[in-house]
């Protein structure tokens, strides 16, 4: 039962969320505050830019009503911050700073959504596989865990979760609908059921994967900001979420997601939030660079870096000062919506391969003669009927499998072009043959078996191994709830002090900015609470 290594720090195409479509008109005085909003629209190819707008304290909601705000258009209406979102002309902004009901206006930025398993053994029931990630947090050390974790309430902020899954069906999870992003117990980009699937999938004997938290007693609330078509939402629109997990009674926020740009009202928001006891944990992010992503580099949030199986940093996560902790992220086995993983099997002649199914690729079969298609650069007649190889570079992986299709070919082979494996995405182009990646050393293999024959299969799965810091963050979001459900006396900010404290230190001697204090451990969180106290 293995899934497709599948990078998911992205979707399919934009999409505002939530949004709500009140018009407003400027010109007014404070003082016509009974006055109707003036209907305004923005002119089609008009510079348009989406700012947070914040009020005095003393402005009320009908002073809000009555706010002119020029050819503009509210969005979102975050009432719990005396703010709004609003699109509106660029060259109405300065104007808009300086209105007497105004107290900050900033750039609305936009936020992204950013193998290895074994059987099953006590204290997991048996028939179902444990990714590696369980046992290197220590989740498998704290069974009786399971038994007290309803005393947490857990929020993901993400696309959303199947309900209907056969590894989340029956845990104790709610959510809402929203108007921009439907409801929240469906999954269209499959990211949010995978994020769930690691910090809840059920222990139940014969079915699925377990995750850092199985016994289906903690509460799970679904804030979905990712929708069908949807690669990514405004901070407002993830400010809001967070305060509606918050209102659930969250302790706890995950954040699988995160954008290049800070802003003032997303990093008070969130530090308000910490001041009201609660822990939020996002991911550092996937660029492989030392810049920070946000909100994962507020102080008042835990920012998560990824490793490996081997405990080394994924050559894909941020590093930074703000990184805080570590958890794995490459190759992370966990659910998603049913029959929407992908497996793959790649054999030539009597050698069977591991491959890993492109993100995209369809369910397909297909055999022919292995055929060396270079870097899959250009349409050569040549690839009719035969299995493309490719080597990785130059091109998408997108391109070199379309190329592969109008050449006639009936399944893509991309082998990397340096060490190790090879997980890829077609980054929303629709192909109709099979594709999959294999590792540099794979590759060689297959070079020398050129003209044999190949079959390739692509088959529908219930679970897939996806990268990515979005795949460590659950890990520390369900060991915060594990170990917290043990001292629910503790703080927020003492637990997030007890993970750091106990942590295994990676790397350099101290925090490191590719490791942060080291990685999450379970165990140790909750050894260390237990003597010497939630202010240890």
């Amino acid at each position: 039962m293995r899934g497709g290594q599948q990078i998911k720090n992205r979707g399919r195409g934009p999409r505002p969320l939530g949004a709500a479509r009140t018009v407003v008109g400027l010109g007014l005085a404070a003082a016509a505050a009974a006055a109707a909003w003036a209907p305004a629209s923005l002119a089609a190819g008009e510079d348009v830019q989406r700012v947070i707008v914040v009020f005095k304290p003393q402005v009320g909601a009908a002073a809000r009503t009555a706010l002119p705000l020029q050819g503009g258009q509210v969005r979102l209406s975050l009432p719990e911050d005396n703010a709004v979102a609003v699109e509106l002309p660029a060259g109405a902004v300065e104007a808009l700073r300086r209105h007497p009901s105004v107290a900050q206006v900033h750039e609305d930025v936009r936020r992204y959504p950013m193998g290895l398993a074994d059987p099953s053994k006590p204290p997991y029931r048996r028939g179902q596989l444990v990714p590696y990630g369980i046992p290197m947090v220590q989740a498998d050390q704290l069974p009786v865990g399971d038994a007290q974790t309803g005393n947490r309430k857990l929020c993901i902020i993400d696309s959303g979760y199947d309900r209907s899954h056969e590894d989340l069906a029956t845990n104790k999870v709610d959510g809402e609908y929203d108007s921009g992003t439907g409801w929240w117990h469906t999954d269209e980009t499959h990211h949010g059921t995978h994020v769930a699937g690691t910090i809840a999938a059920i222990n139940q004997a014969g079915v699925g994967v377990v995750g850092v938290n199985p016994g289906r007693r903690l509460q799970l609330h679904i804030v979905k900001v990712f929708g069908e078509g949807g690669d990514w939402t405004y901070s407002s629109s993830l400010t809001k979420a967070a305060r509606k997990c918050q209102a659930a009674g969250a302790n706890i926020i995950s954040m699988s997601l995160g954008g290049a740009t800070p802003t003032p009202f997303e990093r008070d928001a969130f530090a308000r939030l910490a001041a009201d006891g609660i822990l939020s944990i996002a991911a550092a992010g996937n660029a492989g660079t030392s810049a920070t992503s946000y909100p994962a580099g507020y102080p008042s949030v835990m920012s998560v870096a990824a490793v490996d199986i081997q405990r080394k940093r994924a050559s894909f996560s941020q590093f930074n000062p703000d990184v805080e902790i570590a958890a794995p992220g490459v190759a992370v086995l966990s659910t998603v919506p049913m029959g929407q993983g992908r497996e793959a099997t790649l054999s030539v002649a009597a050698t069977a391969y591991a491959p890993q199914p492109f993100d995209g690729t369809p369910v397909a079969s297909a055999s022919g003669p292995l055929a060396d298609f270079g870097e899959g650069t250009a349409v050569d007649p040549a690839m009719a009927g035969k299995v493309c190889l490719i080597r990785r570079g130059t091109i998408s992986f997108a391109q070199k499998v379309v190329n592969c299709q109008q050449s006639g070919g009936v399944a893509a082979v991309v082998y990397n072009n340096e060490a190790g494996g090879l997980a890829g995405t077609l980054g929303g182009v629709t192909t109709t043959i099979a594709s999959v990646g294999v590792s540099d050393t794979e590759g060689q293999a297959l070079r020398a078996q050129l003209g044999q024959g190949a079959t390739v299969q692509v088959s529908a799965t219930d679970y897939a191994y996806f990268d990515g810091t979005s795949m460590a963050t659950p890990h520390v979001s369900g060991v915060a709830a594990l170990v917290w459900s043990y001292f629910p006396q503790c703080s927020a900010a003492q637990i997030r002090t007890t993970l750091q404290k106990s942590a295994l230190d990676l790397g350099p001697a101290g925090r490191d900015k590719w490791y942060g204090f080291g990685l999450v451990q379970a165990k140790a969180a909750h050894d260390r609470l237990a003597s010497l106290g939630c202010a240890n």
